[in-house]
């Protein structure tokens, strides 16, 4: 610059009209920290960031003159009053009562509710995650069970903890083999207090629905209700548990197997959930076997329908929209620490079950 030439005017944050403006790759790169936590540090979420990278941050922004983008800020903060639901399915009454609890919360703290659809995919359930990454809503829910196996797992935990770690919000429901807050169904348990309550009632042959073994919640309701009869000393004909879809489509197919194999309606069958139970007794009556009377049928959630049907059905009931509530409390909860929210069952006998 020539002497008594008037210096380049510098817009707010140092930056010169022309010159490159330091970007938040460069502020991360300078300080030695990840994009996600140099974004945490400057848009004030530091929870869960160690003091001495919030210095770091601070000082190479301060150097490089780094002026935030202020759009993308206000997303990053949430200000875009979001949480975003991501579910197996929406025709499933189990999926819909706790939508209902979840956009019940969420009202009450001023956010608006959006919700993807998963079709138990895992696949699926990623991309929906990678794109709600880039949309940078307050929180995300993902309802319903995990499936093993699938080979997704190690990356979907990458995408939810560096969304969670760029300040937002993770919490699961059923499960918590993951590590961020969950509202956890007591499906094992519950399962196992059916098989005591039918077994009270004077049953003693049982046959089982369920889905594919890679399902979590179904294997655990599996495991708990067989080991509730081995507590009498009662096991289940292998010919009698059959593996189908988990929907009232894959309940019916079932009933039509158990058919095929011989039940004659000595046994009492335990669907895993109600919209397979309710297929389950479609099914039967097709075949000329009337629930209540001549079969015995009993299911798990306790869904709006399992009182609508006739006889009403048998069940162990989970406050579905209960979950939901929680789910979205405990993702706008000021905690930093996971948690893990346990829901009790209660089981609940009906016409479907009037006893041998």
């Amino acid at each position: 610059m020539e002497d008594g030439a008037a210096a380049p005017a510098r817009r707010p944050g140092g930056a010169v009209p022309g010159e490159r403006q330091a970007t938040l790759r460069d502020v991360a790169r300078a300080a030695g920290v990840s994009q996600a936590t140099a974004s945490r540090v400057l848009n004030g979420s530091i929870r869960n960031v160690r003091q001495d990278n919030v210095d770091r941050v601070l000082a190479a922004a301060a150097e490089l003159d780094y002026v935030p983008h202020l759009s993308a800020q206000a997303i990053a903060r949430g200000s875009t009053n979001t949480a975003a639901l991501v579910v197996s399915g929406v025709d499933d009454p189990y999926f819909s009562s706790i939508a209902g609890g979840v956009t019940q919360a969420a009202e009450e703290a001023g956010l608006i509710v959006t919700m993807a659809v998963a079709g138990r995919s895992p696949e699926r359930e990623l991309q929906i995650v990678r794109t709600l990454r880039g949309m940078r809503p307050r929180a995300i829910i993902l309802a319903g069970s995990r499936i093993d196996g699938s080979g997704t797992r190690d990356l979907l935990l990458e995408e939810l903890d560096a969304y969670q770690q760029a300040g937002g919000s993770v919490v699961l429901t059923s499960q918590h083999d993951l590590p961020f807050s969950t509202v956890s169904i007591d499906n094992y348990g519950g399962a196992r207090q059916l098989a005591r309550a039918l077994v009270g009632l004077g049953y003693r042959r049982f046959a089982v629905v369920r889905a594919g073994i890679g399902l979590r919640t179904s294997r655990d309701r599996c495991t708990g209700f067989v080991e509730g009869l081995r507590e009498f000393g009662i096991d289940v004909d292998e010919r009698f548990v059959v593996e189908a879809e988990f929907s009232r489509r894959g309940g019916c197919e079932a009933a039509r197997e158990l058919v095929e194999r011989g039940l004659d309606g000595t046994e009492l069958v335990f669907a895993v959930n109600d919209v397979m139970a309710i297929g389950v007794m479609t099914a039967f009556r097709d075949a000329g076997l009337v629930p209540g009377q001549d079969i015995a049928v009993a299911g798990f959630d306790d869904i709006g329908p399992a009182v609508d049907v006739a006889p009403a059905l048998t069940s162990v009931t989970v406050p579905l929209r209960r979950v939901g509530i929680c789910a979205m409390e405990l993702a706008l909860s000021d905690e930093n620490a996971r948690r893990i929210v346990p829901v009790s069952t209660e089981v609940v006998l009906r016409g479907s079950t009037p006893g041998p």
